[in-house]
């Protein structure tokens, strides 16, 4: 499936369109985390991608609040950019090379998802405000800010230790 149903009559299926691939998408990250975590070198990266598995556990769990409230069964709409970002994500945790800057790599890709699951939670927040969902659209705003935190730690960690050790590693090896 693509992330747009072949049919849109109403905002409202684009919104349950919406629902049903960040439910898919966050399922998919659920697998796809424990193997991020078990490929990073670094203490700290490794730490933040076991805490984000269970962040994305109750993100989940809230998808499935919102269901609930749309008086729809929880279903998922396969998410091909889910399933993209997961096989590059796959490229870093196979890598060869430097630990430090195979972790860089992890970061990368994992920013990559957390900036797609920023842009598909405010997107359906919206639609939700504009449908008249308002606890739908303020359990979406939970997670939106969740993403971003997560965001913000990989961005942390990246600049106070991964990136500079992969940055020595890489001056040190070039004299």
């Amino acid at each position: 499936m693509a992330l747009f149903r072949a049919e849109l009559n109403s905002l409202q299926d684009l919104f349950a369109n919406q629902i049903e691939d960040l439910y898919d998408a966050e399922n998919r990250l659920i697998d796809a985390l424990p193997k991020m975590a078990e490929a990073a070198h670094s203490p700290q990266l490794k730490a933040a991608f076991q805490s984000h598995l269970e962040e994305t556990r109750g993100h989940v769990g809230r998808l499935e609040q919102v269901f609930e409230a749309l008086g729809r069964p929880a279903k998922r709409e396969t998410c091909q950019a889910m399933k993209g970002l997961i096989a590059e994500g796959e490229e870093a945790i196979k890598a060869k090379g430097d630990p430090a800057v195979r972790d860089a790599a992890l970061i990368a890709a994992a920013q990559r998802v957390e900036h797609y699951e920023m842009a598909g939670y405010g997107t359906a927040r919206t639609l939700a405000t504009q449908l008249g969902h308002d606890r739908p659209a303020t359990v979406l705003q939970e997670t939106l800010e969740e993403e971003k935190a997560a965001d913000r730690k990989l961005t942390t960690i990246a600049e106070s230790s991964v990136n500079t050790q992969a940055s020595s590693r890489v001056a040190s090896a070039s004299r």
